[in-house]
């Protein structure tokens, strides 16, 4: 129940209060204890599936599995802990994708959030369940392939589209120039483009924007622009209850703005990093042998890549971050403290009440 003139995300039966989903953040980032935690506070907290399992030394036969049990162990920790709103991110290009889906309906998630490729089959994956579904894409153009091949292959459409900027972090769907050369679209623009699109379809489907919103002003504006809500990810890694380890965080708290850098992924998109060392050695052309038993990602070609890209985020999630780096939004230099998720949302409630009142 609502008592301030902020209005709730819906998402068919699902109320969100404040309008904020915590975004996945892969590998180890976002799991159970920062998700429930998130869901407390009436948002809806978001478990990233990609890597969850503790696969590095396991065989290849043992990949999927492992990844199935860590995260069925995660989404029933999260619910033990919560009886708020919790979703998985489910990456599509991971080759473990279906496998993933199908945790997700046994389990029966309240959403699922799929970007890194077009999820045009996730109905499919999902029928039969009450699972709310919801495509990231980075332009109408995008959710305008979706929106029909679910349409005349499926009969329904998204429950919500996440419309995710150019400021975001990890790896982006925009070229790697349009983000270094700061010429990629704005998210304002992006997000105005989407909603003036779905309001020209049948149903209603909200717009969730994200990448790079900070505060409560930021919230304000886009709900201005007409989205109905937020996806933030950034923010919640400086938290007690973020899943990762603390030398994780203590990159985000030391990091200055021009420490916030953009690479070439191995899995050949740019990538939003915190620049270290082990950063700079890759710019310059250093490669770290290695061998790829799984083929985690589809995209991803083991026999040119530099260094493995999954090593690297699980190495960095453990806090062995000299052969490794975090992936980090464009205002993660921002963070100067660690708060518990409770304090966060309530100061972003704060803020945004107070920005939305203020007439436009």
């Amino acid at each position: 129940m609502t008592t301030s003139n902020i209005p709730s995300l819906k998402i068919g039966n699902l109320d969100i209060y404040p309008p904020i989903i915590q975004g996945g953040m892969g590998v180890r980032v976002s799991g159970s204890r920062l998700a429930s935690a998130v869901a407390n506070e009436g948002c809806a907290g978001i478990i990233a599936s990609v890597g969850l399992g503790l696969y590095e030394d396991a065989a290849k036969s043992e990949f999927v599995e492992l990844n199935n049990i860590a995260l069925r162990s995660e989404i029933r920790k999260a619910k033990s802990l919560s009886n708020g709103i919790i979703g998985v991110n489910v990456m599509v290009v991971l080759s473990n994708y279906e496998e993933l889906v199908k945790v997700c309906v046994e389990e029966k998630v309240d959403m699922i959030i799929c970007g890194s490729g077009l999820p045009m089959d996730l109905p499919k994956l999902t029928a039969g369940s009450d699972i709310k579904l919801i495509p990231i894409v980075s332009s109408a153009r995008a959710f305008n392939i979706i929106y029909k091949k679910w349409k005349q292959n499926y009969n329904r459409v998204p429950d919500a589209v996440v419309l995710e900027g150019p400021m975001a972090g990890g790896h982006l769907g925009f070229s790697y120039d349009e983000i270094n050369n700061h010429t990629a679209r704005t998210l304002e623009e992006l997000v105005s483009e989407l909603v003036e699109y779905i309001q020209g379809v049948e149903e209603t489907i909200p717009v969730i924007a994200a990448g790079g919103i900070w505060d409560g002003n930021d919230i304000a504006r886009f709900l201005k622009l007409g989205a109905s809500g937020v996806q933030m990810a950034t923010r919640f890694v400086c938290t007690d209850e973020c899943d990762v380890h603390d030398d994780f965080k203590k990159a985000y708290l030391t990091a200055t703005k021009d420490d916030i850098a953009i690479i070439k992924s191995p899995v050949g998109l740019p990538g939003r990093v915190i620049r270290n060392e082990f950063t700079v050695r890759a710019m310059n052309g250093e490669t770290i042998p290695f061998k790829c038993p799984h083929h985690c990602l589809r995209s991803c070609n083991p026999r040119v890549a530099p260094y493995c890209i999954a090593k690297v985020l699980a190495d960095a999630s453990k806090g062995q971050l000299l052969e490794a780096f975090v992936f980090a939004g464009e205002n993660a230099w921002r963070c100067t403290e660690i708060v518990s998720v409770k304090e966060l949302v309530d100061q972003l409630t704060k803020e945004l009440e107070e920005a939305i009142s203020i007439p436009s």
